[in-house]
């Protein structure tokens, strides 16, 4: 049910050619997919990733550039080396922990609302500038099904995604005069390697088998029983980034199969 994926053509018509993007969490999985889509459509792509290596390697399948930094580190998101405005920010990069609220390590708490919420802020400040002066900017924001909905045992991912749902209206609304849209997007459980490890942390907690977590837990919500593919995702991104999409702001657009339909 899980194990195949799903072959994901381009279909959204996009010409970014001019335009720069910076997606962070870019070194794998949905940023990966992200990044290669928007250099698809012409984007010159600045990948972020704390591993530099692996943001290295996608930079080179885009024809982009990458830079290797912790986003919890405020200091290292401002020396980030951007030598041209951006007028794109994809906002992906994202962490999880698994533990009750009562044993839910504060510093990890804390950690995961810097990645997760003060960096998105940060970027976008930083980014707002230019996309007023040009008239155009596109700001999107990866959320969650639990950026809508919530489950135990991840208060802090679920209040991050909380979170970034409310930044990402504000910035709708500030920047609806000056042509920047920013918009969340609302995957449920996507074939990543944040998934992966995810699959494992449940099992324990859960005490029941990998494949168990798979069908029980993740899927059981959705009535599309099958995991999302990254290009899905990065289609969505494209799209968002399009003449046909300059009238979404301020939404939230769930590619859940189904889950938010409960």
């Amino acid at each position: 049910m899980t194990a195949e994926p799903v072959a994901v053509p381009h279909v959204v018509r996009v010409d970014l050619s001019g335009r720069s993007a910076l997606v962070t969490g870019g070194g794998s999985g949905i940023g990966r997919a992200c990044a290669l889509r928007l250099a698809a459509a012409g984007a010159a792509v600045l990948v972020v990733d704390r591993n530099v290596a692996a943001a290295k390697a996608v930079a080179a399948e885009a024809g982009g550039r990458a830079e290797g930094i912790d986003l919890a580190d405020v200091a290292a998101i401002d020396r980030l080396d951007v030598d041209v405005d951006v007028d794109i920010v994809v906002n992906n990069a994202g962490l999880q922990h698994v533990a009750p609220v009562q044993d839910f390590p504060v510093e990890r708490f804390e950690y995961i609302q810097r990645v997760m919420v003060e960096a998105p802020f940060l970027l976008i400040r930083r980014a707002l500038p230019h996309m007023y002066a040009n008239g155009w900017g596109r700001i999107v924001n990866i959320s969650s099904v639990h950026g809508l909905r919530a489950s135990p045992y991840k208060a802090a991912y679920v209040s991050a995604k909380h979170a970034l749902e409310g930044l990402s209206k504000v910035v709708a609304l500030e920047g609806a005069a000056h042509g920047v849209t920013a918009n969340c997007i609302n995957p449920a459980y996507v074939r990543t390697p944040l998934v992966e490890s995810q699959i494992a942390d449940q099992a324990a907690t859960h005490g029941i088998g990998e494949d168990e977590v798979v069908e029980k837990i993740m899927l059981a919500r959705a009535a599309i029983k099958r995991l999302i593919e990254p290009e899905e995702v990065a289609e969505l991104v494209a799209y968002l980034c399009s003449p046909p999409a300059a009238f979404i702001t301020g939404a939230s657009i769930a590619l859940d199969g189904g889950w938010t339909a409960n």
